[in-house]
């Protein structure tokens, strides 16, 4: 609960960055935010994040809003309906870490996410487990099946990159793609229409 006014606190403050900031906006594939599983039990959020995407414009299809599997799993109900609201203003949801929860694929026909972001632990050591490489690929293939897009973290180097292309992942995160850094510095450093994203990079 505690949590809740500093997350629309930022909520707010993203919005409206982003719409002070159109030319950005406009060269920008995706903006993510990172949601708890608690916040998505609270209806107040989700009438929240209505009124920013009425009051500022923001196209939905350039926010996707960041979900950890273990939420969705234990709050599927109301993951299901926070994702039916914001669907009809087009904004896209990601599953973060997955493959880290204990039914992964049996979900997914009832969650309508666009994104698979494939949990660490599996990525960081694929060029050195075979294992864990197996792991990467079979997500790979369902998400493909059903449509959805991969996101890989924890990219530290380009031996793992290198290998996630030649799986086919879509997109990848970590230091071996870039630092984090705040949005305000990633708008000021942006210049013309080519925008290359500093958190998640299609590779």
């Amino acid at each position: 609960v505690w949590l809740l006014p500093n997350l629309f606190w930022m909520i707010k403050n993203t919005f409206e960055l982003l719409m002070r900031n159109r030319s950005f906006l406009a060269a920008t594939d995706t903006i993510s935010i990172n949601l708890s599983g608690q916040s998505m039990t609270d209806d107040f959020l989700l009438n929240f994040i209505v009124e920013q995407l009425d009051k500022t414009l923001v196209r939905g299809d350039k926010i996707c809003f960041e979900i950890t599997e273990t939420a969705a799993i234990s709050n599927l109900e109301r993951a299901e309906k926070f994702i039916f609201e914001l669907g009809k203003y087009d904004c896209r949801f990601s599953l973060d870490d997955f493959g880290s929860g204990l039914s992964s694929f049996g979900y997914l026909r009832q969650l309508p996410v666009h994104y698979l972001k494939i949990d660490g632990s599996f990525v960081k050591n694929i060029h050195k487990d075979k294992v864990n490489l197996a792991m990467v690929k079979s997500i790979k293939e369902v998400g493909q099946v059903m449509g959805k897009k991969t996101i890989a973290e924890f990219v530290e180097n380009d031996e793992i990159k290198n290998l996630l292309y030649g799986i086919g992942i879509d997109y990848a995160q970590g230091y071996g793609i870039a630092r984090p850094q705040p949005l305000e510095n990633l708008i000021a450093s942006a210049s013309g229409s080519e925008l290359d994203s500093k958190t998640i990079k299609r590779m």
